[in-house]
């Protein structure tokens, strides 16, 4: 592993990172993301902590990357709420705290979304910590997603985003958030070519696998909008192996 300008490896300094409401938004797999962050950290020197919390704890005010996965309609509504009561999330970004949100998470920090009520879709307020909001769309997004992530076109393979998306929900940007990434294989947001949303230290993206796993380079943009410097680079061949073969695998379900 080869030192670059900014976090040294070695360097021993806390990073926490914020597993939230699990019992709520834990159903796909996403806090494998926590996992993913965690290894990637202490591989380089910090010590690295784990924090879950759950409806009724407050969020602590100590973290530095927070973690929101999907979840369905009832306990989606339940964590807005607890979340919103809480008010540690927005505290958090206040502070430069970066925040990952994958589908129902995606959803939830945005301004509103709508849920089934009987024959009707209700809305629901959201955080605000996006400018987005989302519908019930025509159809379910259901498969493998391929995107090009914006702002680092031409970074090889690390520019490309893969996962496995799950979703009921047609999100559309506001002024104020940017895509994540230009879909090549799937829906993303509402099927109009974008995926996810940007905003600050605030990311939202449709995805499982989990996700992180899935795209180590995106862990390390996660990590580095917390810790507000560049990582060292990691040398990882068996990683770099398991996520050009899924890549392949993606491809080749799209040719």
């Amino acid at each position: 592993m080869t030192a670059v300008r900014g976090v040294e490896p070695g360097s021993g300094r806390r990073v926490e990172v914020v597993l939230v409401y699990q019992s709520l938004l834990g159903i796909y797999g996403d806090r494998g993301n926590a996992t993913v962050l965690a290894r990637r950290l202490a591989w380089r020197g910090f010590d690295a902590v784990l924090s879950t919390v759950e409806p009724g704890e407050p969020l602590p005010d100590t973290g530095d990357v927070y973690l929101l996965g999907g979840g369905e309609d009832a306990a989606q509504i339940s964590a807005v709420k607890a979340l919103r009561a809480d008010g540690g999330l927005h505290r958090a970004v206040d502070r430069g705290a970066a925040v990952l949100a994958v589908c129902a998470g995606y959803q939830i920090v945005g301004r509103s979304f709508t849920v089934a009520d009987g024959p009707d879709d209700r809305e629901i307020d959201g955080l605000g910590l996006l400018d987005v909001t989302t519908t019930r769309g025509p159809v379910r997004a259901v498969g493998e997603v391929l995107s090009r992530w914006r702002g680092h076109e031409g970074d090889g393979e690390a520019q490309w985003l893969t996962g496995f998306e799950n979703h009921g929900g047609y999100t559309v940007l506001g002024p104020g958030a940017t895509p994540l990434a230009t879909v090549e294989v799937g829906v993303g947001n509402c099927g109009d070519g974008t995926e996810g949303a940007v905003a600050g230290t605030v990311v939202g993206t449709y995805p499982h696998g989990p996700v992180l796993a899935r795209n180590p380079a995106l862990a390390d943009h996660v990590l580095e909008l917390a810790l507000g410097e560049p990582l060292a680079p990691l040398d990882r061949p068996e990683i770099a192996e398991l996520r050009r073969q899924r890549l392949a695998a993606v491809r080749r379900t799209a040719r």
